[in-house]
């Protein structure tokens, strides 16, 4: 099986992108392993599948599957790639477009400077939409970590957010805690660990341990998590630049029960075939 495929990043968060809209493409946990395999594959930390809309009202249908096979709910970098790549690709001629994901519609828009601004909806904060096991809806709550507690704030993105504050990102356990983190008992979907630093009220800087990925250099859902986080905490204020290792993203919220706008870059690095067993 020959698979074409665009290579894409965002801040260097970087993705396989690939057409189904035209004929199915089947991916099982192995081919999606393979293909995201940096040795032995093409390597990426995601690999996003652009197929028809399902339901009216929207135009694609947008699926994301991690490095390690499995299909989740959402990904803002990716969002953003996902709208270069169909308005390169000549997919569609709108600017702005309506894309539905497993946990619900986005509206990303390619901005006249090249920049993407995505809508990524309003972020969930209720534990057992999260999904987050949890007696109280406190903002912030403890969660032990190995032989310590740490106090995180959990937030859905359409994918679940466990958010901590902490002094010096660069010192911060992130490959340690983060695997830790990620497979928390507390979390029965899996979480993605976030480690923010408040540098000021509108400048922030983030590493974040992706479920299924491990740490990545930037994460448009993570970044989204953490404002809302530092936000709900009053250590933050709307807009917030979020300095990630793989560049800067701008995020927006006016607060609860309006949505998260994201504004980043989105660049496509070559295209290829590769040959699938």
């Amino acid at each position: 099986m020959k698979l074409r495929f665009t290579k894409m990043h965002g801040l260097g968060n970087d993705f396989v992108v690939i057409d189904a809209t035209h004929a199915p493409v089947e991916l099982t946990p192995p081919r999606v392993r393979a293909i995201a395999d940096r040795h032995f594959g093409v390597g990426c930390d995601q690999l996003l599948v652009v197929e028809p809309a399902s339901q009216p009202g929207v135009d694609f249908r947008y699926r994301i599957f991690n490095a390690d096979g499995g299909e989740v709910e959402q990904c803002g970098n990716g969002a953003r790639c996902f709208v270069r790549f169909v308005h390169d690709k000549g997919l569609s001629g709108k600017r702005e477009i309506r894309v539905e994901t497993r946990s619900g519609v986005i509206a990303p828009r390619l901005r006249e400077d090249g920049l993407v601004t995505v809508d990524m909806g309003v972020p969930e904060l209720a534990p057992a939409r999260i999904p987050f096991l949890s007696d109280s809806d406190a903002v912030v709550q403890p969660l032990p970590v190995g032989e310590v507690t740490v106090a995180i704030t959990a937030v859905s993105m359409g994918n679940p957010h466990a958010v901590q504050v902490v002094a010096d990102v660069d010192a911060a356990p992130v490959a340690e805690q983060g695997a830790l983190i990620e497979r928390h008992q507390r979390f029965p979907a899996r979480v993605n660990a976030g480690f923010m630093q408040v540098l000021e009220p509108h400048r922030v800087r983030l590493r974040v341990f992706e479920r299924g990925a491990g740490e990545t250099l930037a994460c448009g859902t993570g970044a989204c998590a953490a404002v809302v986080a530092g936000m709900l905490r009053g250590l933050l204020e709307s807009p917030v630049r979020v300095e990630t290792r793989g560049g800067e993203l701008e995020i927006a919220w006016a607060g609860p029960d309006t949505p998260v706008l994201m504004t980043g870059p989105a660049v496509s690095v070559f295209e290829g075939e590769m040959e699938l067993e």
